[in-house]
């Protein structure tokens, strides 16, 4: 019925594409509408304060706070759980507005758009296809009234009723015309509004953009602080960070891994055959290695397990992100290690060791000093300043390089014993400076032990230099003290030590 009322009342062509358009725009909006609400984690039609108290970011600040208090200021997680959920909390507030002005500025216009002012144009189309039945109901009777008058007898009656029809006809025509004017001016007022409409869309973007732009400013304000803080906590993993961080960070001045083993190593694993040989057990070198990150001071029970010991600090030595003896001064390394003479060989490994960064230089000279006293008692642990080099070398130097690590052991584990042993065997040459090895005051100072060949006051190691390394006057003393160098070789099962005459003069800078 209502197609054959379209033969009767024809919309023009152009009022036809904005309806059929006009229809579109209605599904798309609702369907949009829709998906958007279901975007919002507030309740949509609820106040602020109401609105803010049940937004998930709420209730994660309100948790985090809470743990935050129980947690206490002494917890590092304590004070980070407090600050981030007050954070949540701010962000929380900026997206209960941010919700609110989409609703007032983009879902309230679409919903009306949706749901009201369309659907009230589509009724009065619907409401003119009905006017137009309505018509040519009407002119279809008077048609067939005024041709009963033609064939008709009584002309008067007949007549008198086609008037009537007829008045029928013309009201109907103008509620049709009637309809159709305003169907006309609201369709084409809804394509005049179209870039109004398009608005809408532009408006969610530039909420969204100041929405994340003032979150954006708010974390911005907040994660100074709360990075401070952070870094300001000293109990950080000592394992696998940057040295300089690490002294930094906890105030010291030798690493906490390398002096509390160093420490306890000088009381119990002096005599100890196969140090930083023999493997420790993978439990207790990983209870070590914990203990020593979290900077406990309970470290009585390892003690009695100096292979443990030793094997935290080649653990610590290595998972530095640079090699103590660093990536920097590598090529002068083993280039200095590559000198054929001796004594020139020698004058140019103190070159480089002297231009390694303050804070690498100062933790290896205690470790080698450290290491030198542990070679006094070679004939006891089998660790002579050769072995130690072959153990410990390739901890403190290796190359940046791609590959696996038995493939950078290989290709540097050579020049590195040639680097590390005679800075060993010349400790005192290289390192002239006494080195109190408790020197954070935190650890025990073992007792000399009666057999020791040096003697040390509180922990302060006094060696003279041997008499090889004063000046050539001493070249007769330097022959005595070592007339035979086979009898210093090891009885470990190594390459035999063997040790490099010591430099002519000392160099400028040593004295």
């Amino acid at each position: 019925a209502v197609c054959q009322a379209e033969k009767t009342e024809v919309l023009s062509d152009d009022l036809l594409q904005i309806e059929r358009r006009m229809e579109l725009v209605r599904v798309v909006s609702h369907n949009t509408h829709k998906r958007m609400v279901s975007c919002l984690q507030g309740h949509i039609g609820a106040d602020a304060e109401k609105r803010h108290k049940k937004l998930p970011l709420t209730a994660l600040s309100q948790v985090m706070v809470d743990g935050g208090s129980q947690l206490g200021e002494e917890s590092l997680i304590g004070k980070m759980m407090e600050m981030c959920g007050e954070a949540e909390n701010r962000l929380a507030s900026e997206l209960m507005l941010h919700e609110l002005q989409i609703e007032k500025d983009v879902l309230d216009p679409l919903s009306q758009l949706a749901e009201v002012d369309i659907p009230n144009i589509l009724k009065q189309r619907k409401q003119l296809a009905k006017l137009v039945l309505d018509y040519d109901s009407a002119r279809a009777r008077w048609l067939q009234a005024t041709k009963s008058i033609i064939s008709g007898t009584n002309t008067q009656a007949l007549t008198a009723k086609a008037d009537l029809l007829k008045e029928e006809v013309d009201e109907a025509m103008n509620k049709v015309e009637l309809c159709k004017d305003q169907l006309a001016a609201d369709m084409y007022s809804f394509s005049s509004k179209e870039g109004d409409y398009a608005r809408y869309f532009v408006m969610l973007l530039e909420a969204q953009a100041d929405y994340h732009r003032k979150s954006l400013t708010l974390l911005e304000s907040v994660l100074p602080t709360i990075q401070a803080q952070q870094d300001s906590w000293t109990e950080k993993p000592a394992f696998g960070t940057a040295l300089d961080e690490h002294l930094k960070r906890s105030g010291r001045e030798i690493a906490l891994p390398i002096e509390a083993c160093v420490m306890m190593l000088l009381e119990t694993g002096m005599k100890e055959e196969g140090l930083f040989r023999i493997a420790a057990g993978a439990s207790k070198l990983k209870k070590l290695k914990a203990a020593l990150d979290c900077s406990t001071s309970q470290l009585e029970e390892f003690y009695s397990d100096p292979h443990a010991v030793a094997g935290a600090l080649k653990s610590y030595l290595r998972e530095l992100p640079e090699p103590l003896m660093t990536y920097q001064l590598y090529d002068e390394w083993i280039q200095a290690s590559s000198v054929s003479d001796p004594d020139k060989r020698l004058q140019a490994l103190w070159v480089v060791c002297d231009q390694l960064p303050k804070n690498n230089k100062t933790n290896l000279r205690y470790l080698v000093k450290f290491l030198a006293k542990l070679a006094q008692d070679s004939e006891v642990n089998k660790m002579t300043p050769s072995n130690i080099a072959i153990v410990l070398g390739p901890n403190l130097l290796w190359a940046k390089t791609e590959g696996s690590l038995a493939e950078m052991a290989a290709a540097t584990s050579v020049h590195v014993v040639a680097i590390v042993e005679p800075i060993i065997q010349h400790a005192d040459w290289f390192f002239p400076e006494d080195v109190d090895f408790n020197v954070s005051g935190m650890f025990a100072m073992p007792t000399p032990a009666s057999n020791n060949h040096l003697d040390y006051d509180c922990g302060t190691v006094e060696r003279k230099r041997p008499g090889s390394m004063v000046g050539p006057e001493n070249e007769t003393a330097r022959k005595d003290m070592h007339p035979n160098p086979s009898r210093h070789s090891s009885t470990f099962h190594c390459r035999p030590l063997i040790l490099p005459p010591a430099p002519a003069a000392i160099p400028i800078g040593l004295t």
